[in-house]
């Protein structure tokens, strides 16, 4: 595999219908909002889909949620410690760094992507390696409603329980939001990790098919889809032009006064000089 020589951007476009798409936990598991009200993923949550979905494509995954573990291993270090390599490295009183990162990221496509801190108890290791793939967190285009119902069991947990089947609980979703993130690729970064070209089209592809197999009770089947991917690939390793301006040629203009889903809006590419987008429609 060639590792990537050229600078790359992009940009996703997601709806969410009906859902919760990325709940928080200190507030309830409501749906992320910033100050102003506009509805959030974070970045950690987008990073997991993709995971999920390179998972799918049969790519090696380091940090594997637990629901989608697919080789036995409970935690972290055991996973690296059944790499014989990494096991002898974790041992050694004064490892090698480079030798060490060179491994996991030619073991795991999600640590030659994202990077990883490697650093356990009891160990001399302690290693911090950098990605070359860069998210931001999602924010919707504009202010969300966070609708919330109060739900109830049918039934008792445990036997001879004094509290009733009609145990109460909170339910949110996000009736229409339409969101984008951003993202880039650092091809000098990408040299240290062994990232390839071969790499990108698949992150590529996982950013268009996000949500496949992704469906839960607070995501139904179908209320979250990716929309488009817009993918600009630079011609050298510094890129003709910055990502926050390469990000900023995306412009959305809003068809009506309150938009309330993806078709009231329209997403125009501002042209910028030696520098194609590639458009993808998400699956």
């Amino acid at each position: 595999m060639t590792t990537l020589d050229h600078k790359i951007d992009f940009a996703v476009v997601l709806s969410v219908t009906k859902a919760n798409p990325n709940g928080d936990p200190l507030n309830g598991n409501r749906p992320r909002q910033n100050y102003d009200g506009h509805g959030e993923i974070s970045d950690v949550a987008l990073k997991r889909k993709i995971r999920n979905r390179l998972q799918d494509m049969g790519e090696s995954i380091f940090v594997q949620s637990n629901d989608r573990n697919v080789d036995g291993f409970t935690s972290l270090r055991e996973r690296a410690e059944s790499v014989e390599e990494l096991a002898k490295l974790m041992k050694s009183k004064k490892p090698s760094p480079d030798e060490f990162a060179a491994i996991a990221c030619a073991k795991w496509i999600d640590v030659r992507s994202f990077g990883q801190v490697f650093a356990f108890k009891g160990d001399s290791v302690s290693i911090g390696i950098r990605g070359p793939v860069s998210i931001h967190a999602a924010t919707s285009i504009d202010p969300i409603d966070i609708t919330s119902i109060q739900i109830t069991k049918s039934v008792n947990s445990e036997p001879g329980t004094a509290r009733g089947s009609d145990t109460m609980g909170m339910k949110h979703r996000v009736d229409s939001g339409v969101y984008v993130f951003y993202g880039s690729i650092n091809p000098q970064l990408a040299e240290k990790t062994g990232f390839s070209n071969e790499d990108a089209e698949k992150i590529k592809q996982a950013l268009a098919t996000l949500f496949e197999n992704d469906a839960s009770s607070a995501r139904p089947e179908g209320s979250m889809e990716v929309h488009h991917v817009y993918w600009w690939a630079h011609r050298s390793k510094l890129g003709q032009y910055s990502s926050a301006k390469v990000h900023r040629s995306l412009i959305v203009e809003r068809r009506v006064a309150e938009p309330k889903s993806f078709n009231d809006y329209e997403f125009i590419i501002q042209p910028l000089d030696g520098l194609e987008v590639e458009i993808i429609d998400g699956r």
